[in-house]
């Protein structure tokens, strides 16, 4: 067996009885983001019964949400390995305005330019990685000017107006789906949640079910362990940031083909929903482990929160709010749990906290 197997991120405890390990998993600190949805799930349907229990405003929340799921899985990955990524948003927004400049202006067929525009992801992501890696510059300070260049590079190719005139068939990625009603063919489940989904599930396993998912997390954790364990720290940083810019780019793509045009307004704004999500992600189902389906969850807890107060006329501004006030609370939990893995998970990728640690 590898030294690198042998790294495990699960503190040795003691075997509890079956019925106290019910409860921990069905405890306010475990699935937290599952009672506050039970809360405004019960909030909402009071109140306003008549639009929030219908059928197709959860079909439009479920689709409207699986590109934000996207882009907060691309947050996710980086920061397992202890690399946060600002520049998420201006890479979603630079592959919207990429995949329609190559139809457009180019003129080349879809199916070319959406593979181009996520091999440009992951071509970001490399420049990234080596600025973080070879470079030595903080995750931080490199992502964020990564995020300036692409919005300048972004307002360049698009002239700061939209790009019209996207063709039929890549209109047909992002609205396309499986019908759940004969009678009423938008009534479907969309292209985008399966992949979503799809995205999620192959997330998961790798880092949950691979030897690779697991040298990952002991990045992450401790690099200087992982390191003299015979883990290429490096490689895996530059890794996970090609994966996140991949997965941030094919979010870009399908937000084009939802909005059918080359908007240079979206994409920047999903950083803000990306990060709330994964921070509070990290305190569900994990213990305090950044992981996939906390991040999922978060999401949705999220948009159903945003939803009912937009159905009860709330202004628009009041998704940032609402955001803003999720990410306070999140690492604000982190800072009550002080001792516990939960504060780890997300002081190991806060530059600022880390020099005051050391």
């Amino acid at each position: 067996m590898k030294k690198t197997e042998t790294i495990t991120l699960q503190e040795v405890a003691p075997e509890l009885p079956a019925r106290s390990r019910v409860l921990t998993l069905l405890s306010f600190r475990n699935i937290s983001a599952l009672y506050i949805f039970v809360v405004l799930f019960v909030i909402f349907a009071l109140v306003t019964p008549k639009t929030f229990l219908t059928a197709g405003t959860w079909l439009v929340l479920l689709d409207a949400q699986s590109i934000t799921v996207l882009a907060a899985i691309a947050v996710l990955v980086p920061l397992i390995c202890g690399v946060f990524n600002l520049a998420i948003g201006a890479e979603v927004g630079f592959a919207v305005i990429f995949v329609s400049v190559l139809q457009v202006k180019l003129d080349l067929p879809w199916g070319i330019a959406a593979p181009l525009a996520i091999l440009a992801g992951a071509l970001i992501g490399i420049v990234s990685g080596l600025l973080v890696t070879k470079a030595k510059i903080d995750s931080f300070i490199a992502t964020l000017g990564m995020s300036s260049v692409l919005m300048a590079a972004l307002a360049y190719l698009s002239e700061n107006r939209q790009i019209i005139g996207l063709q039929d068939g890549f209109r047909m990625l992002a609205t396309s789906g499986i019908p759940l009603s004969a009678s009423n063919p938008n009534f479907k489940i969309s292209t985008p949640v399966f992949i979503m989904l799809f995205v999620a599930l192959l997330v998961w396993f790798v880092l949950e079910r691979t030897p690779f998912g697991r040298r990952m997390y002991a990045v992450g954790y401790n690099p200087d362990g992982a390191r003299l364990s015979g883990v290429n720290v490096d490689r895996i940083k530059i890794i996970s940031l090609v994966v996140g810019g991949i997965i941030a780019s094919l979010a870009g793509t399908l937000l084009a083909s939802r909005i059918n045009a080359g908007d240079p307004t979206v994409g920047p704004d999903m950083l803000l929903p990306a990060l709330t999500a994964v921070f509070l992600g990290s305190t569900q189902f994990r213990g305090g482990r950044f992981n996939v389906w906390g991040t999922v969850v978060s999401v949705y807890v999220l948009a159903v929160g945003i939803k009912g107060l937009q159905l009860l006329g709330a202004q628009g501004w009041v998704s940032d709010l609402f955001n803003g006030v999720a990410l306070l609370a999140a690492v604000g939990l982190s800072k009550w749990e002080r001792t516990s893995r939960r504060a780890g998970a997300i002081r190991r990728v806060l530059p600022f906290q880390k020099k005051s640690s050391g």
